[in-house]
C-alpha cells in the first residue's frame, strides 16, 4: 500500500514532464551546447524536473536549414541557428549579419540586450518562431588556403564557402570572391578535396572543425558580428503555460550570460592553436576598401524602409 501511495503521489510529475528537442550543429564541448546543457539544468531545478531540454548536438538532427523547416513546422522543440540563416525566414534579423555595421562586440551586445534586441526576437512570432535569446558568435573573418587576403585583389576569383544566405553570397560577391553556398557540416570535405579555396567563420569554429588544417591563412577582417539566435517552435511554446514560458525565458537570457564566458575562453585557446600550428595570421589589411565595397549591399537592403530604419537605430546606440 505503501509503494502503492508513493507511485500515486509521483505520477502526477511524471504525468506532466514532457522532454524538448533542441538541435545543434556544433560539438558537445562548444560554448552554444554548454549553454543550452545550462538552460536544461536551470529549467529542470525551477519546474521540479517536469521540463527538460535534450539537446542533439553535432548535427545529429540534420544541417541547420534542414532543422529550422522542422522547427517552424512543430517537428523539433527548439534551435540555436545564425541569424544570417535564419535571415531567409525572418529578414528583420538579416540586419544584424549586415558586413561592418558593429563598431565592436560591445556594441553589439549593447544591441541584443537592450529594446533593439528585444523588438527583434519579438517580430520572429510573426514567422513561426518564438526568439528567445541571442548567442555571441565572434567576429567572422575569411581564411583560406591559396594565399595571404591583404586586399580585394587577393579575393578575386576565390572560391569561398558561404552560409546559406543571399546576403552572404552577395557580401563575398560585391568583395570580389565567387562565394559557394554550403552546408557548414560539408566546409571540411570541401577544404580538404578542394572543392573551395575557403571559407569565413570564427576562431572557433575556424579551429575545432579542423579547417585550419587546410586553409593555412586567416586575415583579420571582422566584417560580420552576426550573433547565434535561439528559437522555439510555436507548437511547443503554446504547450507551456505562462508560468513555464516565464521561466523558459529567464533560463534562455541567463544561458546566454553563461554562454559569453564559455566564448571567451574558447575564442583565446582557438586562437593559440591555430597559432601553435602554424597558421598565418593576416593583420596588416586596410578595411576601408573592404567596408566601401558594401555600398550596394546597404543600398538593396535600405529600399525597404523598416530595415533603413533599423540600420539607423544600430548606428546610433552607444
Amino acid at each position: 500500500m505503501l509503494a502503492v501511495a508513493l507511485f500515486c503521489t509521483a505520477a502526477p510529475v511524471g504525468a506532466f514532464a514532457r522532454e524538448f528537442r533542441t538541435a545543434d550543429t556544433q560539438n558537445e564541448d562548444y560554448p552554444t551546447v554548454q549553454a543550452l546543457n545550462y538552460m536544461d539544468r536551470l529549467i529542470a531545478e525551477r519546474t521540479g524536473g517536469r521540463h527538460r531540454i535534450v539537446v542533439f548536438h553535432s548535427r545529429q538532427l540534420g544541417e541547420e536549414k534542414e532543422t529550422l523547416e522542422q522547427t517552424r513546422a512543430g517537428a523539433i522543440d527548439l534551435n540555436r541557428t545564425n541569424v544570417a540563416l535564419i535571415g531567409t525566414m525572418v529578414p528583420s534579423v538579416n540586419v544584424l549579419a549586415m558586413p561592418f555595421l558593429f563598431r565592436s562586440l560591445e556594441h553589439l551586445q549593447h544591441v541584443l540586450d537592450g529594446p533593439i534586441g528585444s523588438d527583434i526576437l519579438n517580430s520572429f512570432e510573426a514567422h513561426g518562431f518564438v526568439g528567445l535569446t541571442f548567442y555571441d558568435s565572434g567576429a567572422r573573418s575569411i581564411y583560406n588556403s591559396v594565399r595571404p587576403v591583404r586586399s580585394l585583389d587577393d579575393l578575386k576569383g576565390m572560391r569561398l564557402r558561404v552560409q546559406q544566405s543571399e546576403q552572404m553570397s552577395d557580401m563575398m560577391r560585391a568583395l570580389g570572391a565567387e562565394p559557394v553556398a554550403m552546408p557548414y557540416g560539408q566546409v571540411l570535405t570541401g577544404l580538404a578535396n578542394r572543392l573551395i579555396d575557403g571559407a569565413e567563420n570564427n576562431w572557433p569554429s575556424f579551429v575545432t572543425t579542423g579547417h585550419y588544417k587546410y586553409a593555412g591563412y586567416y586575415t583579420l577582417t571582422r566584417h560580420t558580428v552576426s550573433p547565434d539566435v535561439l528559437v522555439m517552435s510555436q507548437k511547443a511554446w503554446a504547450s507551456l503555460s505562462p508560468e513555464d514560458q516565464m521561466i523558459f525565458r529567464e533560463a534562455a537570457l541567463r544561458s546566454s550570460l553563461y554562454m559569453r564566458e564559455k566564448w571567451r575562453e574558447l575564442e583565446e585557446r582557438s586562437l593559440k592553436q591555430a597559432e601553435q600550428a602554424g597558421v598565418k595570421i593576416v593583420t596588416d589589411i586596410d578595411r576601408k576598401p573592404f567596408e566601401a565595397a558594401m555600398a550596394g549591399l546597404y543600398a538593396k537592403a535600405e529600399r525597404d524602409p523598416a530595415v533603413a530604419a533599423l540600420i539607423e537605430r544600430i548606428r546610433n546606440m552607444e
